[in-house]
């Protein structure tokens, strides 16, 4: 209970600091903006200026979360199966049904976070029980588990690094100097480039199938990030135990994760029986949809910003790109459904396996200490995916700062 106590006391704490940001006209602003000193702190010196209990989590906390979270699932699944089809207007149950399925998606996203902090060992201190809770929440929401464990911890150890990132890695050219192809919907260009109708479709498919790609074709990822070299596109999965995104010791983790997605593909065809397809897409696969909206709405906001480097291999240190990342603010969805992955993004990516409902008061122990180098950005969250979708492009190497790249 007291563990629950100071995690509230110190969420408020960064709310409270959030709201001073505001700017005597009323206009949110980013708190910090990124002013490179020459020197940054190492990882050790950031890691002592953390109270030690905040490294440490608790099996019984973190398995709290999770039954919370199946419970309202569960719950908003049974109200819908119940009563929705019982709606007679057609207007009123389209309506009912997209209600559900945005809120089964936020609450679903709960539960891939979960899965992600047992996928980094915050879940509890016992590996067995991180695998095995990680494996079941994300199979449960067709996650290959270990797949994506595996590339995404290579992401955590290369972050900001412009070849061997695994996820957003930015381009070096305009989009003017593509060819067409899937990057630019196959339109021109030069209409891509300046078009907001053109932009506003190539976001809607990032939001769309964005996750999709990257598990199929490792799409965003570094050039450097791959363990071997392979020209055919289809040897890029995270679904293939012999794909090049891993090594050759990591197939079995992998073929297991296909094991936990066969299993949830069987129980999906399963409850086809019963209710029928329709049925099943409506109660499952548009919460899935939502789900990995979030995902890569949150994702691609923590790691572009204007103000926020990159940084070329000979400049790259795991601090610089831990410490260009963004912390947001999704107000009550972010705090109370999403475990605060938005807002407490920097402290996860230089130390994951802090607890989510630690990360506020590791947070507030490394401010003082990181100084300008530490980014948050307290407008909307929404409104700030458009806003850095149309000005995040592509990166230059920035005069200032020999080493580092920023947006053009």
């Amino acid at each position: 209970m007291s563990t629950v106590s100071s995690s509230v006391s110190s969420r408020q704490a960064s709310r409270r600091a959030s709201a001073e940001s505001v700017s005597a006209t009323g206009e949110k602003q980013a708190l910090q903006k990124t002013k490179t000193p020459s020197e940054f702190p190492d990882i050790k010196t950031i890691r002592d200026a953390i109270p030690a209990h905040c490294f440490e989590s608790s099996a019984v906390h973190s398995m709290a979360y999770v039954v919370r979270d199946y419970a309202m699932a569960f719950a908003l699944g049974y109200a819908a199966l119940t009563y929705i089809p019982g709606i007679e207007n057609s207007l009123l149950r389209t309506g009912a049904w997209i209600a559900y399925g945005f809120a089964q998606g936020l609450v679903l996203t709960g539960v891939w976070i979960l899965g992600h902090e047992a996928g980094h060992g915050a879940f509890s201190p016992y590996p067995l029980l991180n695998d095995v809770a990680g494996w079941v929440l994300h199979s449960s929401l067709l996650v290959p588990y270990f797949s994506w464990k595996i590339s995404h911890h290579r992401h955590h150890r290369f972050t900001g690094h412009m070849e061997k990132d695994m996820v957003f890695v930015p381009r070096t050219t305009p989009t003017s100097e593509l060819k067409r192809g899937w990057a630019t919907l196959w339109l021109d260009p030069e209409l891509v480039e300046d078009a907001p109708l053109a932009q506003m479709l190539q976001l809607f498919a990032h939001q769309i199938a964005g996750w999709q790609l990257y598990l199929l074709l490792n799409v965003s990822a570094g050039n450097g990030s791959k363990q071997r070299e392979e020209t055919k596109w289809w040897r890029l999965s995270h679904f293939d135990p012999t794909s090049a995104v891993f090594r050759p010791s990591e197939a079995m983790p992998v073929f297991l994760s296909d094991v936990g997605l066969a299993i949830m593909a069987g129980l999906l065809y399963w409850a086809s029986t019963y209710v029928g397809w329709s049925t099943v897409i409506l109660m499952y696969i548009i919460p899935y949809m939502w789900v990995h909206h979030w995902l890569i709405a949150i994702t691609f906001l923590h790691h572009n910003h204007p103000d926020v480097h990159h940084y070329n291999a000979e400049s790259w240190t795991y601090v610089k790109g831990a410490l260009a990342t963004v912390d947001r603010d999704f107000g009550w969805v972010g705090r109370h459904l999403f475990h605060n992955i938005i807002e407490t993004h920097v402290v996860h990516h230089l130390f994951p396996r802090i607890p989510f409902y630690k990360q506020d008061e590791a947070t507030a122990a490394i401010r003082p200490l990181v100084g300008n180098l530490f980014h948050q950005e307290t407008r909307s969250f929404l409104g700030q995916l458009w806003a850095t979708w149309s000005q995040c492009k592509y990166v230059i190497p920035d005069p200032e700062v020999p080493g580092a790249m920023r947006w053009a």
